[in-house]
């Protein structure tokens, strides 16, 4: 997941923590929630409201047994309210093995300038009392649980809080099942891996068809047709478009061979500039394609939010 914001401030106030002589045990509040790990026989704490007044003894005294993972939200923040749920749903299946860290950025201003969080959501990983990891935007649920398995291996043998919270989860016999993967996606990545990008367009299709809000089968799809048009990226299709600049057809052929070239900015300023220069059809066909390219990034990135105001200038 890119993303990633500057830690740096933070994790140094964490080492300075680190260095202090260690307080008579984990500090405990009003309501009884703490530092320490559940006691046997205590349910789990998966899911914490965090202010600063809390931040301590639930994140910093916490990440010292089992990772936290903070989500930095707002309640005006669309994005957030997709992706917290999803946060919510899996750190109730990990039984404690991580916590989830839900921090309103705008009641708790100070820690979400520690972190350094330039946009929203921000999802920070702390451990050992310092940030790890970091992530920004909402992500599907297949992808942030894979993240989250990831990221319980690699710390596992480092903190023993996670292996046991899984042995009392697996003693208490709730080992929560295996989400049956959806049939759909399975047969589009089945596709996908055989290169086949005409079928499993068509899938993402009768996805939409019968759930048009299905925001991961929209992302999907766009992907997919893009990797449709790259596999057949030509480079020398830049040049040809730099010699035309009124041919359309070229701009968007070299935009789409940009992308194919991490060339992302440059992408998106050459259809800007078709955009200007042109009218009629071809403006709109320029502004379509281009916002299909937005699709690829999502709302939260940089280079689509810069992008965006350089198209309404160049529209109005």
């Amino acid at each position: 997941m890119a993303g990633a914001v500057d830690l740096s401030g933070l994790k140094a106030r964490a080492e300075a923590r680190s260095s202090a002589p260690p307080a008579s045990g984990p500090q405990q509040r009003p309501d009884g929630a703490s530092g320490a790990p559940p006691t046997d026989g205590a349910a789990p704490v998966t899911v914490l409201d965090v202010t600063e007044s809390s931040f301590q003894a639930d994140v910093i005294e916490r990440s010292m047994q089992v990772p936290v993972v903070v989500d930095l939200w707002a309640e005006w923040c669309g994005p957030c309210k997709q992706l917290s749920p999803v946060l919510e749903k899996l750190a109730g299946e990990g039984r404690g093995a991580w916590v989830l860290a839900k921090i309103d950025v705008d009641a708790n201003p100070r820690i979400s300038q520690a972190f350094g969080v330039q946009s929203i959501p921000t999802v920070v990983v702390v451990a050992g009392g310092q940030p790890v990891t970091s992530f920004t935007g909402a992500q599907p649920e297949p992808q942030l649980r894979q993240w989250i398995g990831q990221l319980l291996d690699a710390l596992r043998d480092q903190m023993p809080g996670i292996a046991a919270a899984e042995a009392r989860g697996d003693a208490a016999g709730d080992e929560p099942a295996e989400e049956p993967e959806d049939p759909r996606f399975v047969a589009a990545e089945d596709a996908l891996d055989r290169g086949d990008y005409a079928s499993a367009q068509q899938v993402y299709e009768q996805i939409l068809a019968a759930e048009p809000n299905n925001a991961e089968a929209q992302a999907a799809l766009a992907q997919v047709r893009f990797l449709a048009r790259a596999e057949s990226a030509d480079p020398s299709a830049i040049a040809r478009a730099d010699a035309a600049p009124d041919d359309v057809d070229a701009q968007i052929a070299a935009a789409d061979t940009e992308v194919a070239l991490q060339q992302v900015s440059e992408a998106f300023d050459r259809l800007v500039r078709t955009v200007a220069r042109t009218a009629g059809d071809d403006r709109d066909r320029a502004r379509t394609h281009l916002l299909s390219l937005f699709e690829l990034f999502g709302v939260e990135d940089e280079r689509v939010t810069t992008a965006r105001r350089a198209l309404a200038r160049a529209l109005y």
